[in-house]
C-alpha cells in the first residue's frame, strides 16, 4: 500500500508547510486537511501497511487505552506553540479517562492517536480571580493620613507631629449651657466637676477693645476703609472702635491636660436638657459674629446645631434663619431646638433645606449677621472615622470640588448680608486651600462680578483673650486657626470675619 507522510503545523501557526508525499502516495488538499483535523495539532504522522488495522469494532479495553495515554503523554509536543501538557490534563479531567482518545480516533477516523490535543483559550483562566477582590483594600482614615502628612507636613512643618497626635487622640469637649433651663443648678454641678466657663475665666466678658490704642503711634494714619488688592490681602483693624464678647453665652470646659470628660446632658422637669456637648471651639465663629439685639442672623449651613443653638443663647436674634441642604440634617436641627428651648421660642427660627448657593439671590441684602460654617474634609472625623469620610474613593470627585463649593457659599452669604453687615467664615479643616485662599477667592469675585467692597477684620484679640485654653496657630494670615494640641485637644477650626462695605 502506499505511504502517506504528513508533515505540517496546525491552523494557528503563523507558517503552514507544504504537504509532501512519497512514491505513490497520495495527497491531503489544504483545505481537507483542515476539515478532517479540526481542533488537533499533528505534527508528524507516518502510516504504513504494517502498522495498518482495520477499524475496531468493539471499544478498546480500559487498561489498552490508559497505556495508550500513558504513552501519549510522555511524548513530546509536536507544535511549539502550545502548552500541550496543560492541555491535555484539562481534557482529562472535562471529558474522562480514555474517553478523549476515542473522540479523537472518531473525528479523524484514524487509527493513530494524534500527539497533541488542546482546549479553547476560553477555559484557560477560568478561575482567575477578579482584580477588586484581590487588591487589598485601603481604609479611608489610612488615605487621609497620608494626604495629610504631605499637605500639612510642609505647611505646618515642625508643628505638624504635635497637630497629628492630636488629631489621631480623643477629642476634648466643651459644655455649652442652655439659659433656657435651671441653668444655675447646671453650672453648679459642672463646677463640681472641676469645669470652668473658659468664656468667663478668660476676663474679657465684658471688655471692649479699642484698635486706636492697639496700633499705637506707629500707624497713625492708617484707616479702616482702606482697600487692597486680593492678591496682598491683609487683615485690618475692626471696624467699629469696640468689639464686644455676649455675656450670655457659657461654655464649661476641664482646664488644659485634664481629659475628663462630661456626662450626657438629663432632662430637667420640664423636658428641656441643661447643656450641649460640642467642641469648645465651635463657640468661637459665633463670638467674632458678635450678634447685637434685634439682629437678622443667617446660619447658611447650620447641620448638625451647635452654632445655631450658641446663636440662640445670646438672646439677641429677632429671627434666626437655619438652612442646610439636606433634609436628614434638617431634620437633626429640628430635633435641637425641641430638646433645647421652649415650644414659643422656637417660632422665631426658621429652618430650610435650599441650596445655600443660591441664597444670594433669594434673599439679597436681608441679614444683619451671616455665619458661612461650610463643608469641608473635617479633618478630624477624617483620620479617626470610616463612616462619611470625605477621602473614600467614590467621592474624590466631590473632595476637588470642595473650595469652588466653598467660595459660591461664602460669596452667596455675603450677598445675603446687608451692606455694613457681618459674615463669618468658618470649617473644621487646616488647609490653606480651604481657608485663607477661600477668602481671598470670594473677595475677588465680588469685586469684579459685584462691585462689592470687603474688609478683612483684625481678630488677634481672640488668641489674647482664649489663649489659656485654645493653641493658636500663630502664623495665620486671615482669621485664626485652632490647632489641635494633646493639652488642649480641640479643633481644628477656621474662623474668618468679614465686612461688607457697600
Amino acid at each position: 500500500m502506499p505511504v502517506l507522510e504528513v508533515a505540517g503545523r496546525c491552523n494557528l501557526c503563523p507558517k503552514r508547510p507544504a504537504w509532501n508525499e512519497t512514491s505513490g502516495g497520495t495527497r491531503l488538499g489544504k483545505s481537507e486537511f483542515s476539515d478532517t483535523f479540526r481542533g488537533t495539532c499533528l505534527a508528524q504522522m507516518h502510516e504504513t501497511p504494517a502498522t495498518r488495522r482495520p477499524p475496531e469494532k468493539m471499544p478498546t479495553p480500559p487498561r489498552r487505552l490508559a497505556e495508550e495515554e500513558e504513552e501519549l503523554l510522555r511524548r513530546p509536543a509536536g507544535c511549539p506553540h502550545w502548552r500541550w501538557s496543560r492541555a491535555m490534563a484539562a481534557a482529562r479531567t472535562a471529558s474522562g479517562k480514555g474517553l478523549l482518545l476515542q473522540l479523537l480516533r472518531k473525528e479523524a477516523a484514524l487509527p493513530t492517536v494524534p500527539s497533541f490535543a488542546f482546549v479553547p483559550c476560553r477555559h484557560r483562566h477560568a478561575q482567575k480571580k477578579k482584580w477588586a477582590s484581590t487588591t487589598p483594600r485601603v481604609p479611608c482614615t489610612r488615605r487621609a493620613l497620608r494626604v495629610f502628612d504631605m499637605t500639612y507636613g510642609v505647611q505646618f512643618g515642625s508643628l505638624w507631629p504635635s497637630i497629628r497626635i492630636g488629631l489621631l487622640s480623643e477629642q476634648k469637649y466643651g459644655a455649652l449651657i442652655n439659659n433656657y433651663c435651671d441653668a444655675q443648678k447646671v453650672t453648679q454641678e459642672l463646677e463640681e466637676m472641676q469645669a470652668a466657663d473658659f468664656i468667663w475665666e478668660s476676663g474679657k466678658v465684658e471688655q471692649d477693645l479699642d484698635p486706636a490704642a492697639e496700633q499705637g503711634a506707629s500707624e497713625p494714619e492708617s484707616s479702616s476703609e482702606t482697600q487692597t488688592e486680593p492678591s496682598e490681602l491683609q487683615a485690618q483693624p475692626p471696624h467699629s472702635p469696640f468689639i464686644s464678647i455676649s455675656p450670655n453665652i457659657k461654655c464649661y470646659t476641664f482646664p488644659k491636660g485634664d481629659i475628663s470628660l462630661f456626662h450626657p446632658a438629663r432632662p430637667d422637669m420640664i423636658g428641656v436638657l441643661g447643656y450641649y456637648l460640642l467642641d469648645a471651639a465651635s463657640i468661637l465663629p459665633v463670638l467674632a459674629l458678635n450678634v447685637q439685639p434685634g439682629n437678622l442672623v443667617l446660619d447658611l449651613c447650620a447641620a448638625p446645631g451647635g452654632k445655631m443653638l450658641a446663636l440662640l443663647q445670646t438672646g439677641c436674634c429677632r429671627q434666626l434663619a437655619a438652612n442646610d441642604l439636606s433634609v436628614s440634617r434638617t431634620r437633626r436641627l429640628r430635633q435641637i431646638l425641641h430638646s433645647y428651648l421652649p415650644e414659643e421660642l422656637s417660632k422665631i427660627v426658621r429652618i430650610t433645606s435650599w441650596d445655600g448657593r443660591k441664597w444670594g439671590d433669594l434673599e439679597m441684602n436681608t441679614y444683619d449677621r451671616v455665619l458661612v460654617d461650610v463643608p469641608c474634609t473635617n479633618d478630624r472625623h477624617s483620620v479617626v472615622e470610616e463612616d462619611n469620610n470625605m477621602f473614600n474613593q467614590m467621592r474624590k470627585g466631590e473632595r476637588q470640588m470642595l473650595p469652588m463649593l466653598q467660595v459660591e457659599l461664602l460669596v452667596a452669604g455675603i450677598l445675603s448680608a446687608k451692606p455694613g453687615g457681618d459674615v463669618v467664615y468658618s470649617t473644621c479643616s487646616l488647609s490653606q486651600l480651604q481657608n485663607e485662599y477661600v477668602v481671598e477667592r470670594a473677595v475677588e469675585l465680588l469685586a469684579i462680578q459685584h462691585d462689592i467692597s470687603i474688609q478683612v477684620e483684625d481678630l488677634s484679640c481672640f488668641r489674647k483673650w482664649f489663649q489659656n485654653t485654645f493653641s493658636f496657630y500663630p502664623d495665620c494670615r486671615l482669621g485664626e486657626l485652632i490647632l489641635p494640641h494633646l493639652t488642649a485637644n480641640f479643633g481644628p477650626m477656621y474662623f474668618c470675619k468679614l465686612h461688607r462695605l457697600n
